[in-house]
Formats: structure tokens, C-alpha cells, sequence
């Protein structure tokens, strides 16, 4: 009865994202306080009815656009596999599964299907792997069935350039239309094939991969990739299809992407969300020059706030988010990364681990050695705005590793974590001073912070 009652449930809120749903705002939080059961999402659900259905609010002007812009099979999949399932639905059953088995389990997996990738971006590791691993779509397959046994709705396709495996990208989310999938890309595969096979399915959005204006872009990505990113965006737009941009800020590129100038113009393509990364020096030949300042990590700190408050789009940072996820939420904690040779790592950025996909499960892989040093270990730092364990804690990186003895999966040329770590030791000392000031500067944080801890 109770699983009728919810289905039901689920159906009514549907109906009403096809059928005038900004008129249809209260009914739709009031059924999404019913199916909380646990209550785990009450002080997220509050603050957010309150915000969208405040008229004068840029997230109401947000979900305006949202609702006259994108298509409504594309919504309905928004609302019933990324809101309801990946977030109300799993959050019970994941809760009973760490406390049985005392491990994590993440909200979601991030995985490649493909290490091949058509761009050589300086700075990024994929390239170098070139096209020779692939999970094969039977392991993605069996990836998402243990995962959604797991409570895990959400998956993120990454790589190399997911897109290259785009067929089989499609057919998964044909087989699991109970789940949300999110690929970040270079944009450069997208085609008008791709952008009805999105449309059908309803369940997969994209996030480009821009660093910036023209000339900062194409400086990483080759020359002529913005054209084809901005390009690409005019058909998703054209298309009423769902999708936002990730950028990678560095030293040379910081002050651009957080501008007003280049976010008002991705606003204006018609991007919903933007994924805010710092860079990261992975693999030997890595450029510690691109790492970012500590007043350019402020600059984003308070920038990325500013944005969420004045601007019609959902902008997240991986890493000055912190406070929001009390520190990092690798390791499990919230995601797990699967690169394309099937090795389980705690992230994308942290190459490391004691097994392969291919030979134990999902749940074996969570209880692991390296990701149960990081339940243990996680906070790392009693600063959330410190959450990295290689960009802002190195030794507690290197010690886990040691402690683990986790081997390192760099496909080319595998790295001594002490050398890794080496690479960040002065940049997480200069940021700790600036971070420690920023967090005494915000007191309302602190308290938020310290009520999710407890």
C-alpha cells in the first residue's frame, strides 16, 4: 500500500511538470515532503520552496525559463530520475546499507566509458591514454543495475570524451530510465542524431567543457574548439534540450570565467548550470604553473556566491563548496570514480586504488582499503573550505595511500604519491592562511556547517 501510495504520488507531481507547473510549485513541495519520509532533505526542501516560489527571487526567474524553455519529456525525467530517485527515493535504503555493511555509499558514480579522447587539452591526462581502454556497455550496464541496488539513481559519464561512446551512452539510458545520466564534453561529437536520441530518452543532459572566451579555450583545447562548443549549444538550445558548462579555472584564466561578461553570455546560449573545477596537476608531466592563486580560489569563493544570488543558473564549486558537504565527498562519501580500464578510485583526480571492477562488485570496491581510510579519515580538514586531500591536505593523501597500499592506475606512467603530493605542498600552505580567514569571516557558515556535522 505504501509503495502504491508513493507511485501515485510520484505520477500527480509528473502530471503537474506537464501541466502549468510554476502555478503547480506548492502542490509539487507538498508531495515532496511526503515522499521524504526520513525527513533527511527537510532543510533542503524548505529553503528551496521558499526561494522558488518567491516571484521577486532569480531562482523563481530561473525555473520560469526552465519550464518555457526545455522540453517537458526532458523535465518530467528531471523531476522523477534526478530529484525523486537519485535524491528522495535513495536516501533511505543507501542510509541502511552504510550503517550494515560500515562503508560509504555514494549519491553518485562517475565513470569512463572510453579513455580515448579527439582533443589533446594541455593539462588534461586523457588525452595521453589514447583509445586503448574501454568499459565494455555490458560492465556500464552492470555498473548501474548494482549501483541502483545500492540506491545510487545518478551517473556521470566522463573520460577521455564519453561522447565517443555515444551509441552505447544512448542504450544504457534506454535500459535504466529510472536513472539521471550527466556527461561532461568537449562538445565537439554532438550532431542532430545525438540531440534526438537525448530528446527520446529524456534522461541524459550534457555539461560543456569551456575555459573561458575564444582565445582562452582554444589556448587548452585547440585551436577552433570554442566555435564547436558554442555551436553545439545553439543545437541543444535549438533542440529545448537541458544542458550547462563546466570550466576549469586556472591562473590564466580565473578572472574570465568568473566574469559577468562570460557567464551572462553562457545564460544567454541557454545554459541552466555551470560546474566550477580548479585545476589539479595530475601526471608526471603535469604544469604546476596552471594552478590556481589563493586570491584566485577566494576570488571563486565569493564570486560563485555572488553568481547564485543575482543570476538565473545553478552554479556549482567543487571545491569552495566544501562548506555546503562538510569537506570532500570523494571516496564514496557522495561519488566514487570508475575510469575506463575498471579501476575504482575515490576520485577523478586521485588515481589510486586496490581493486578493479572487473573482478570484485560495487559494495566490495566501497569496502576496499583506500575508501575505508577515507570514511575514516573524512573530514579532512576542520576547515571545509580546505576539503581536498591532494590540493589543500597532501600528507593525508599520501598517508592513506601508504596506509592502503593502494597502487597507482596512471595508464602510462604510474606515480609515486609522494611526488604527487609534492606538486600541491605550497600551494594547500598559502591557501590554508587565506581559507582559515575566509571561514573566520563567516560565521553563519561555521553554524551550518557544525548543525550538518552533527
Amino acid at each position: 500500500m505504501k509503495s502504491m501510495l508513493q507511485k501515485t504520488a510520484v505520477n500527480l507531481m509528473l502530471s503537474y511538470v506537464s501541466d502549468n507547473p510554476i502555478e503547480k510549485l506548492p502542490k509539487m513541495f507538498r508531495i515532496a515532503e511526503m515522499l521524504d519520509r526520513g525527513k533527511m532533505h527537510a532543510h533542503m526542501i524548505r529553503p528551496l520552496r521558499n526561494m522558488l516560489l518567491d516571484e521577486n527571487s532569480v531562482w523563481h526567474t530561473f525555473v520560469e525559463r526552465l519550464c518555457a524553455e526545455v522540453d517537458t519529456k526532458a523535465l518530467q525525467k528531471l523531476v522523477g530520475c534526478f530529484f525523486i530517485n537519485a535524491n528522495l527515493k535513495r536516501a533511505e535504503k543507501a542510509r541502511a546499507i552504510e550503517e550494515k555493511y560500515d562503508c560509504n555509499i555514494p549519491w553518485a558514480i562517475l565513470m569512463d566509458p572510453t579513455s580515448a579522447c579527439n582533443l589533446n587539452c594541455t593539462g588534461c591526462w586523457a588525452a595521453q591514454y589514447g583509445g586503448r581502454n574501454n568499459l565494455s556497455y555490458e560492465t556500464l550496464d552492470s555498473i548501474c543495475r548494482q549501483g541502483k541496488e545500492l540506491g545510487i539513481y545518478f551517473y556521470i559519464l566522463s573520460g577521455g570524451e564519453p561522447l565517443v561512446r555515444k551509441k552505447d551512452v544512448i542504450r544504457l539510458c534506454e535500459a535504466h530510465n529510472d536513472c539521471y545520466f550527466f556527461a561532461f564534453t568537449n562538445g565537439t561529437l554532438v550532431d542532430d542524431e545525438l540531440c534526438e536520441d537525448m530528446l527520446r530518452v529524456g534522461n541524459f543532459t550534457l555539461a560543456f567543457s569551456i575555459e573561458g572566451d575564444e582565445e582562452a579555450t582554444d589556448m587548452r583545447r585547440g585551436k577552433g574548439t570554442y566555435r564547436k562548443v558554442i555551436e553545439a549549444m545553439e543545437r541543444l538550445y535549438a533542440h529545448r534540450l537541458l544542458f550547462g558548462y563546466s570550466t576549469c579555472y586556472h591562473r590564466y584564466n580565473t578572472e574570465s570565467v568568473g566574469s559577468d561578461e562570460f557567464v551572462d553570455d553562457m545564460i544567454a546560449r541557454g545554459c541552466r548550470f555551470s560546474w566550477n573545477f580548479t585545476y589539479m596537476p595530475i601526471g608526471r608531466d603535469a604544469r604546476v604553473d596552471l594552478l590556481a592563486t589563493p586570491e584566485q580560489r577566494a576570488y571563486m569563493y565569493r564570486r560563485i556566491r555572488e553568481i547564485r544570488s543575482t543570476k538565473p543558473i545553478f552554479a556549482i564549486d567543487f571545491w569552495n563548496d566544501g562548506e555546503f558537504t562538510n569537506g570532500c565527498i570523494a571516496g564514496g562519501r557522495n561519488y566514487l570514480h570508475i575510469n575506463a580500464a575498471g579501476d575504482v578510485e575515490p576520485c577523478a583526480f586521485i588515481h589510486y586504488s586496490n581493486v578493479n571492477i572487473h573482478d570484485v562488485s560495487l559494495l566490495d570496491a566501497l569496502r576496499s582499503p583506500l575508501f575505508m581510510a577515507y570514511r575514516r579519515n573524512q573530514p579532512f580538514n576542520k576547515n571545509p573550505l580546505r576539503p581536498c586531500p591532494l590540493l589543500d591536505n597532501p600528507e593525508k593523501l599520501a598517508a592513506m595511500v601508504k596506509e592502503s597500499q593502494a597502487k597507482s592506475t596512471d595508464m602510462l606512467s604510474p606515480e609515486d604519491v609522494d611526488l604527487l603530493c609534492g606538486k600541491t605542498e605550497e600551494a594547500a600552505k598559502a591557501w590554508a592562511e587565506v581559507a582559515d580567514r575566509l571561514w573566520e569571516e563567516n560565521p553563519k557558515s561555521r553554524k551550518a556547517v557544525y548543525k550538518l556535522a552533527r
